[in-house]
């Protein structure tokens, strides 16, 4: 399962707002994609939803730390920094994660990603940002 791993990272490198066609290169028609906020059915879909998440940044990149692949699952560990206009003050944000991948006829029919919503969102929005680390203050018994 290692082509198709490769064609999974390869495709971060290069998936834009104006380059979404090669989605279809490495996902299944058939495509499960979750992440901590989001559950997408399907390759129309998931069109859509990178290209309203790819229009609403200013900046997106993955450095890959380590990638595995074994039968037919392949786990992909990342840090992703990105821009958004609207959050931290326009500045790079940077969460890690990563990405456990299901295959079938060689291409990912299911992909879900774990991260910190915090690190990606909360933590960004200003007001948000105070009151989470007050709770943070409390939970560390500081």
């Amino acid at each position: 399962m290692g082509p198709i791993l490769d064609r999974f990272i390869g495709m971060y490198d290069v998936l834009r707002v104006d380059n979404l066609a090669v989605l279809v290169d490495v996902y299944h028609r058939d495509i499960t994609f979750v992440d901590p906020l989001h559950q997408v059915e399907g390759l129309a879909d998931l069109t859509q939803y990178f290209a309203h998440l790819y229009t609403n940044v200013s900046a997106i990149h993955f450095e890959i730390e380590d990638k595995f692949a074994i039968d037919n699952y392949g786990f992909v560990y990342w840090q992703m920094r990105y821009i958004h206009p609207r959050l931290n003050s326009g500045c790079e944000i940077v969460v890690n994660g990563h990405s456990k991948l299901m295959f079938k006829e060689e291409k990912v029919i299911h992909h879900r990603d774990y991260f910190d919503v915090g690190e990606l969102l909360y933590r960004q929005l200003p007001v948000l940002s105070s009151v989470i680390k007050v709770v943070d203050r409390k939970a560390s018994g500081e």
